[in-house]
């Protein structure tokens, strides 16, 4: 079985085929997947989803791209929506330097903030990194994010952060990326990482795995993912989905009495 870590099913891009994208991710062996929602829409479409399935779960936070949008009105929704039975992390959250809506600082003060959040409440937080990794992990070791951990989400950086990472109690989360031919740091990181803090993920709608990179992802896919890096790393598919699936439970405190 498979764990899609970091699935949108509340995009736009699903709104016309979602329970038909669901049942194809089921019937290709992903029996969990954790939705994120990350703004005023795509938060209560993820736990509405997570509602409707008994393996869909839900994580809540603010995207660094609208860091510039939340007040404290959004903050204390976050925190009421953590109480929920179905979310079990918060996030996404980090920073993006690509895209320049939100200020620099902005983001900065807005992650700080939700790490400071999920250590209220106690959950673990997913981390969206766009060209900002130093600062990211600085924010981290300063708001002691390592006593709630993460994850790394669709890490695509050097090998070179991953100790930094792994001392902090984050999981390394690999998506599409990893199987483009041109792509050799994920394929570097996904043989590095100990198999105790690998996580997949498809992230779909965005970085469908080839063969289908450039068309829509769904998370029927991150059995191509799984497929990949049980070959970069020289081990059985059927392990990998065992061991990814496994740290995934144990990150977001889920009980599966079948393992």
């Amino acid at each position: 079985m498979l764990f899609d870590t970091h699935v949108h099913l509340n995009a736009e891009q699903f709104k016309d085929d979602r329970e038909e994208t669901i049942q194809r991710a089921f019937d290709a062996g992903v029996k969990y997947m954790t939705v994120v929602g990350f703004d005023h829409e795509t938060i209560p479409l993820a736990i509405e989803i997570a509602e409707q399935y008994e393996t869909i779960y839900a994580a809540v936070g603010w995207h660094p791209v609208d860091a510039i949008d939340m007040t404290d009105k959004e903050l204390a929704w976050i925190e009421e929506l953590s109480q929920h039975p179905k979310v079990v992390a918060i996030g996404e959250m980090g920073l993006d330097y690509h895209w320049d809506k939100s200020p620099k600082d902005v983001q900065m003060e807005v992650f700080r903030k939700q790490i400071r959040l999920a250590k209220r409440v106690g959950m673990p937080i997913i981390i969206h990194n766009r060209e900002a990794t130093e600062d990211i992990l600085q924010i981290l070791q300063e708001e002691n994010a390592k006593e709630v951990g993460g994850i790394m989400h669709c890490y695509n950086d050097s090998v070179d952060y991953i100790n930094a990472c792994l001392e902090m109690n984050f999981y390394i989360s690999l998506g599409g990326p990893v199987t483009f031919k041109n792509a050799p740091l994920p394929k570097e990181v996904a043989k590095q990482v100990p198999i105790n803090r690998l996580l997949v993920e498809t992230d779909a709608p965005y970085l469908a795995p080839h063969p289908n990179r450039g068309k829509r992802n769904e998370p029927a896919y991150v059995a191509l993912v799984a497929e990949k890096i049980a070959e970069l790393r020289g081990i059985s598919y059927e392990e990998l989905c065992k061991k990814t699936t496994e740290n995934a439970l144990h990150f977001f405190k889920i009980t599966d009495t079948e393992l």
